[in-house]
């Protein structure tokens, strides 16, 4: 399933951004080196209830490429996230946000503008960039192109998955396909994660007056679960939601447990619904690529 887009122009550029559903807004923010299209299942789960903005970040996806890798830097993007809202008129917004967008949720948390936030296997504190992006960060231009890009997003995918062969090859080309004509981009966008804005955030975090859930792959090889752990005990009344079997991205590796956990979340503490019965049932259409292939069976079992 791919969603339909919009743009508009921030001070960085023009953002590609989806705009689903009506009520109070819902911003859901990916991370680095996917796009918008991660939360292509939890949209529609939102719609129902919420207007849901779900932007490729600047540099990421549809939206524009700049030359500058200073404009993709978490703080920035935080701006144009800002921005964006400000110009459709949207606030109070609940912010999901995956890896970099978990950072820029922080970042706009910290600043008063969010006080609902979903954390999904984020940045955090001084844990970034990894090892990897910094590699990435050094490449040789010269030997950035479409084969490169192909490669780099299937590293991180399969290294990040803990079920990759979960994944079909159709979603995995559109990871690839925003990089491919200009492949480039994908370093600028690594050299724009500069590990600034996070450090030393501990106190203001706990001074928070914010609700949050941080969901977390116990497996995640780019962010340990560990941090899911700090984030909690940083904030006050956060709900931890560590996941076994999951590795970075949660929302590919178990959907079906992951997007209702969001969605019932964001339901119960932001609208502030109960756990009664609607009088009629809601009905949501989720995206065909909801249903994941079935896991290989256990050998030893």
């Amino acid at each position: 399933m791919t969603l339909g887009k919009r743009r508009i122009r921030v001070s960085g550029g023009e953002l590609a951004y989806v705009d689903e559903g009506d009520g109070p807004p819902a911003v859901l923010v990916h991370g680095f080196p996917t796009s918008s299209h991660l939360w292509r299942d939890l949209v529609p789960m939102l719609a129902p209830r919420f207007r849901v903005i779900a932007p490729d970040l600047l540099g990421y996806g549809d939206s524009d490429k700049p030359d500058d890798p200073a404009a993709l830097s978490p703080t920035r993007q935080a701006r144009y996230v800002l921005e964006l809202l400000e110009a459709l008129g949207l606030d109070d917004p609940a912010l999901v946000g995956h890896d970099i967008g978990g950072g820029i949720a922080q970042l706009l948390a910290l600043d008063g503008e969010v006080r609902t936030m979903v954390l999904v296997d984020s940045i955090a504190f001084d844990s970034w960039p990894i090892e990897a992006v910094r590699m990435l960060q050094d490449a040789d231009p010269e030997g950035v192109d479409e084969s490169f890009v192909r490669a780099m997003v299937g590293a991180a995918l399969d290294t990040g998955m803990a079920h990759p062969e979960r994944l079909s090859a159709e979603d995995r080309q559109e990871y690839e396909r925003p990089w491919m004509a200009e492949p480039i981009a994908v370093v600028r966008a690594a050299l724009g994660i500069d590990g600034r804005g996070l450090v030393g955030t501990e106190e203001r975090l706990t001074a928070l007056d914010a609700r949050v859930l941080v969901v977390w792959g116990e497996d995640d090889p780019f962010q340990p679960a560990e941090l899911a752990e700090r984030l909690g005990d940083a904030m006050p009344g956060a709900t931890v939601a560590l996941l076994p079997g999951c590795s970075h991205y949660v929302t590919e590796d178990a959907p079906e447990a992951v997007l209702p956990l969001i969605a019932d979340y964001l339901r119960r503490v932001h609208l502030g619904e109960g756990h009664g019965h609607h009088a009629a049932a809601t009905p949501v259409e989720l995206g065909v690529s909801f249903t994941r292939p079935d896991r290989p069976e256990d050998p030893e079992a």
